[in-house]
């Protein structure tokens, strides 16, 4: 009788033991769930802006700054506004997070890079470059100050106003060119001549048939 009772008694406690593990397990079943949903509701907010010839710009100092604190996209301007170039603007729409109007209409994707390739010949490769820098996580902007495509900083880099440490200065400073390229020896010793000066290195980022991106360093050798 003992023995039959102990063995009711352990059956017993199994079964206790397998309704609690069910129960939590549905507990965290419904916990991920709940989570899940909560997740989706999370919706990543979607700027507008509107094209001004070679520039995007998006309006209110509170969406300027947001955009802005998205990954150093754009140029705050003094009347509360964010110019982005087609090349930020392009991989902000192509991400999803700004939608651009011409004449205060909604533009597809297909149609602003169109207009963008409209503006700027070289637009195509510029901006697959940029994209591929962007990707990599390097903080890219435009080198025109420097005569060439874009200004690159090492990873993490934020720019702010005022002195900048030694991490916030240029690291290359790039530029995109097709596959078909050519140049003269002069060109190509004035760019290395113009990253010498400003502590830079200087990449030419060939683009393929493809859309491959290929880096190359140009250095200068003195005997």
């Amino acid at each position: 009788m003992c023995a039959k009772k102990k063995e009711a008694e352990v059956e017993e406690s199994k079964e206790t033991t397998k309704k609690q593990k069910k129960a939590e397990n549905e507990k965290a079943v419904k916990t991920k769930k709940t989570e899940g949903e909560g997740k989706k509701k999370e919706k990543r907010k979607t700027y507008k802006g509107d094209v001004q010839e070679n520039k995007v710009i998006v309006w209110g100092i509170e969406d300027a700054n947001e955009i802005y604190d998205l990954g150093c996209f754009g140029k705050i301007k003094d009347d509360d506004r964010n110019e982005l170039s087609l090349e930020e603007a392009m991989l902000l729409v192509n991400r999803n997070r700004l939608n651009v109007r011409k004449n205060g209409r909604k533009i597809s994707k297909k149609k602003f890079y169109e207009y963008a390739c409209s503006m700027d010949d070289e637009f195509p490769w510029k901006y697959r470059v940029y994209e591929d820098l962007r990707n990599r996580g390097l903080l890219a902007k435009t080198g025109f100050k420097f005569g060439t495509h874009f200004r690159v900083y090492g990873r993490g880099v934020r720019l702010t106003k005022g002195h900048k440490n030694r991490k916030e200065h240029t690291k290359w400073i790039v530029h995109a060119v097709p596959e078909t390229f050519t140049c003269s020896l002069p060109e190509l010793a004035r760019a290395v001549r113009l990253a010498h000066n400003i502590r830079a290195k200087m990449l030419w980022a060939v683009v393929d048939k493809e859309g491959d991106v290929t880096y190359y360093e140009i250095v200068r050798k003195t005997p």
